[in-house]
């Protein structure tokens, strides 16, 4: 706890000092001055002859030079608490960019354990950064486009059994460094019953230090099954909108804000952002086609290629169709459908 009112004091000071910096600039910034019908900057001498030439004065300098102390130390304060649990944060090491990780032989002969238990490379996911960055395939349409700032706060619901940790705090890390902060409501991790003790005190005590009062741990008594944990993370959901997700994702940046606009518009619409691949063995980030989602007799979920009609409009960032149940969501259902 003293560690905790160590950092929320650490952050109190930094917001200060940005404060004070932003007032600093604004009592410096260059004036325009209105001649005729146009409008001029009148800059320093200094500047005007030479902008290259320009630096930053004394007092400037000293509040940058505090400001990255200030940085460094609570920074330093937040990645003490993934290097207990002996995990990396932070924009680099293996897998940057959604490239391929690799292991050292010897680490190799380590992995084949957990990559057995698991079902992907859980020891390798311990050597990636929770904060790695992945690429944005988004089509260059959809970066361009803009939206509301008033659009509803979501919260997004995690499901996992048995996952390994670092696998689920990365996807927390990667939801709340692309969402927004005015649209993030809460991220909700539902635990189905889980038997690993690293998700139970480890887990809980990471998350409530790391996020304090934006992440919250739901635990079933018995083990219900996916869609049944969906709803009992729904019920103590607070936003507006309701985001459900396997606990084993990353997110990319500009994920949120289409989402929740169709939803504004319609608030009927069920919205499934475009899924790209992460590769079990390696982590790498693989781009899939947009396509619409659907389900075999088997209940396997089915990518499907969408209808002729929206490969004829020629635009790669208009949504795709998809039938839902008109009863959106009821309680009595068991399974996917």
């Amino acid at each position: 706890m003293a560690s905790l009112r160590r950092v929320k004091v650490l952050l109190v000071l930094n917001l200060i000092a940005v404060a004070g910096f932003v007032l600093f600039l604004a009592k410096c910034r260059p004036i325009a001055v209105r001649s005729g019908d146009a409008f001029h900057e009148i800059r320093p001498r200094a500047e005007a002859a030479n902008l290259s030439a320009h630096s930053a004065s004394p007092i400037q300098d000293a509040v940058l030079k505090r400001l990255s102390l200030l940085e460094d130390i609570v920074y330093r304060q937040l990645n003490g608490l993934s290097k207990s649990l002996g995990l990396i944060e932070g924009y680099g090491g293996r897998g940057k960019g959604g490239l391929p990780a690799t292991l050292s032989p010897a680490e190799e002969e380590k992995a084949k354990g957990p990559h057995e238990k698991y079902g992907y490379n859980s020891y390798l996911s311990e050597k990636i950064s929770l904060d790695r960055s992945i690429p944005d395939y988004r089509p260059t349409k959809c970066k361009e486009l803009k939206y509301s700032k008033e659009l509803p706060q979501i919260s997004i619901i995690f499901i996992f059994v048995n996952e390994a940790l670092s696998v689920i705090l990365r996807s927390v890390h990667s939801a709340v460094n692309h969402t927004p902060t005015h649209l993030l409501k809460e991220i909700i991790l539902v635990d189905d019953n889980s038997d690993e003790e690293e998700l139970k005190a480890p887990l809980e005590e990471y998350v409530h230090k790391r996020y304090p009062g934006l992440v919250k741990v739901v635990r079933n008594q018995k083990r219900e099954g996916l869609i049944r944990a969906r709803i009992e993370g729904w019920k103590v959901a607070t936003g507006q909108v309701t985001g459900f997700f396997d606990a084993h994702v990353e997110f990319t940046a500009g994920w949120a804000e289409p989402v929740l606009s169709r939803i504004q518009e319609n608030r009927k619409r069920v919205i499934l952002p475009s899924i790209d691949n992460i590769k079990q063995d390696n982590f790498e980030v693989q781009r899939y086609e947009n396509s619409a989602h659907g389900y075999s007799w088997e209940l396997w979920c089915m990518y499907i290629s969408p209808p002729k009609d929206w490969w004829d409009a020629g635009d790669p960032s208009l949504p795709i169709r998809s039938v839902v149940d008109e009863l959106w969501w009821p309680g009595s259902l068991q399974i996917q459908g």
